[in-house]
């Protein structure tokens, strides 16, 4: 490049490459209003653009993390009121756990009072019952022996005194005779 630069300035006498100096005044000039107009002008308008830029991204990850930092504390709160929820069924279960042992023992009671009641009613009954036949029984047995006894002897036994010191008196040997058979 340098041996066709040299040839052309051979030829012309002039430097195609370098500029007429009223071009460089001119270029200069123009430069430097440029340069004012984009320095005065442009400038500001761009760094007020950038700073509100930086700003609203600052901002939005600001607001990201304070959105964050209240989320994690709403989650850890709604944790914190589902450990509570599950204390609390917990402590309800154990609770109606005892209250149902409760009214079943009660109603276990209750029932074994009312079987005893029961039983001890079926006695008395049974102990009437025993009585009022065994009263039955003696009488039955009774005229059964006075008939016999009126028989054997020969006489009437018809006087019902004597009829029930009689009978009586059987019953007596009877009893005290299967006493000592039982001893």
């Amino acid at each position: 490049m340098t041996l066709a630069a040299t040839l052309l300035a051979a030829e012309g006498g002039a430097n195609p490459l370098i500029p007429h100096d009223y071009e460089l005044i001119v270029g200069i000039f123009a430069f430097a209003v440029v340069f004012l107009v984009v320095g005065r002008m442009l400038v500001p308008r761009i760094q007020k653009t950038l700073a509100e830029r930086t700003d609203a991204i600052e901002g939005g990850i600001k607001r990201a993390e304070d959105a964050q930092a209240e989320a994690q504390a709403l989650q850890q709160q709604y944790r914190d009121q589902l450990a509570e929820a599950r204390q609390e069924a917990a402590r309800l279960r154990e609770e109606a756990r005892e209250q149902a042992a409760q009214i079943k023992a009660e109603l276990r009671e209750e029932a074994q009072a009312e079987a005893r009641r029961l039983i001890e009613a079926a006695h008395a009954q049974i102990e009437a019952d025993r009585q009022q036949a065994f009263s039955q029984l003696r009488a039955e047995i009774g005229r059964l022996s006075t008939d016999l006894a009126g028989r054997i002897v020969g006489e009437s036994l018809e006087d019902e005194a004597r009829q029930r010191r009689t009978v009586d008196r059987f019953l007596d040997e009877l009893e005290s005779s299967s006493a000592q058979a039982v001893r």
